[in-house]
């Protein structure tokens, strides 16, 4: 059954909850896990996290976050990484039960390790860091993380130069797939070849870069954004935005949402994705997209919620997302929806300091469990930096 039947305005219903949440990490540091679109969980509910000891600041070359294990207010550490930022972490994540795939720097520059997590010993390296997995863990999509430092700052690593960074679009840099078993790397679309189809003038006076790669559940297609600085009327700066898919082997590159404005998505399927965007049929809203096509829906005119980190239940029966600070206050709120009747349940609200500068802002980036039993997010509402967990099994009817 399809759940994501849209909702006409004004039938969403918000109902306030307030799930038991425990601080997961422990009191001594800082922790956090990184991004929404990665599992925190291997099959056993075994927890990773980052530990560093800083967190009103960006990081610096050197700094190092400690990759562990989390237990109930216990870390078990099994490695150090230097190629880390607050919004994406290491790419910390399971490779299987008992070993991890992260990112590093070695020899001037970031590279990435397959770890096993009983002892530290790093089994494999690869020449290029990740940015995020195929669902087989065959292959990998990467990207230049100098660049995104440079200009997405939180989002890139800091401790590498190199020449390509002078150019604004390099015809030699951009999109690689890593083959994992062999360790050989290939372009599959440059920065210019990018620029040049999506073919957008202001683009041509400003560097660009790419942000959010996805694979889908299949691994034959991703989606990712393109993305420059527009200088405004007013003199301001923002960002221009191509939402846009490609197949993993190289072909299909596809424009998705060409209208200035896309932010977070994720995969419903093989076929649809659902991203928070600007289109001049219904303005900013969660819409799905279907792949390789012009069809699009909005799923619910966003009455309770604005922009979020979205992800989904394996049965598509729940969409879990997050905000960033309403306008006069700094509390980040906490949803879930109910996508067969539209019920939108506001789980919590979250204190967010607002002293982090933004590049070091803690979003709460919620993951749900596989078992539709738990939420895993990032929070600074203690006064610390945490990992917490959040039983929302009242919600789903999962015991």
């Amino acid at each position: 059954m399809d759940y994501f039947t849209p909702q006409p305005p004004g039938r969403e219903k918000l109902i306030e909850k307030s799930p038991p949440v425990e601080r997961y990490s422990p009191d001594d540091a800082e922790y956090f896990f990184g991004y929404f679109d990665k599992s925190p969980w291997n099959s056993r509910g075994e927890l990773l996290g980052h530990k560093v000891c800083f967190s009103h600041r960006q990081p610096r070359f050197g700094d190092k976050a400690e990759l562990g294990k989390i237990t109930s207010k216990t870390f078990t550490p099994f490695a150090a990484t230097s190629a880390w930022c607050w919004q994406m972490g290491s790419m910390l994540q399971y490779m299987d039960d008992d070993s991890v795939i992260f990112n590093d720097w070695e020899d001037d520059k970031f590279v990435s390790r397959h770890c096993r997590i009983a002892d530290g010993k790093i089994l494999k390296t690869w020449e290029r860091p990740i940015y995020c997995l195929s669902p087989d863990k065959r292959f990998a999509l990467s990207t230049d993380f100098a660049r995104l430092d440079r200009e997405r700052p939180g989002y890139g690593y800091t401790g590498v130069w190199h020449s390509g960074l002078l150019n604004a679009a390099p015809d030699n840099d951009g999109i690689w797939k890593l083959d994992l078993a062999s360790g050989k790397s290939e372009l599959l679309f440059s920065y210019r070849q990018l620029q040049d189809f999506c073919h957008v003038p202001s683009s041509y006076s400003q560097p660009v870069w790419v942000n959010h790669l996805l694979i889908s559940p299949d691994g034959k297609r991703f989606v990712f954004v393109l993305r420059w600085r527009l200088v405004c009327a007013d003199r301001g700066m923002r960002f221009e935005t191509m939402l846009l898919t490609a197949g993993t082997d190289g072909s299909g590159l596809f424009l998705l949402n060409n209208e200035g404005m896309s932010s977070h998505y994720t995969w419903i399927d093989p076929q649809r994705i659902i991203c928070f965007a600007d289109r001049c049929r219904a303005g900013y809203q969660y819409y799905i997209f279907t792949d390789k096509s012009c069809e699009e829906t909005p799923l619910s005119p966003g009455a309770y919620w604005g922009d979020g980190h979205c992800t989904f239940s394996r049965d598509h029966k729940w969409m879990l997302s997050d905000s960033y600070p309403w306008p006069g206050n700094s509390f980040r709120s906490l949803y879930l929806r109910c996508n067969q009747t539209g019920t939108v349940y506001e789980l919590g609200r979250f204190f967010a300091d607002p002293k982090l500068p933004n590049p070091a802002r803690c979003d709460l980036h919620p993951r749900l469990s596989a078992d539709n039993r738990l939420v895993c997010f990032d929070s600074v509402h203690e006064g610390k930096r945490g990992i917490y967990i959040m039983d929302i099994s009242e919600i789903t009817g999962e015991k």
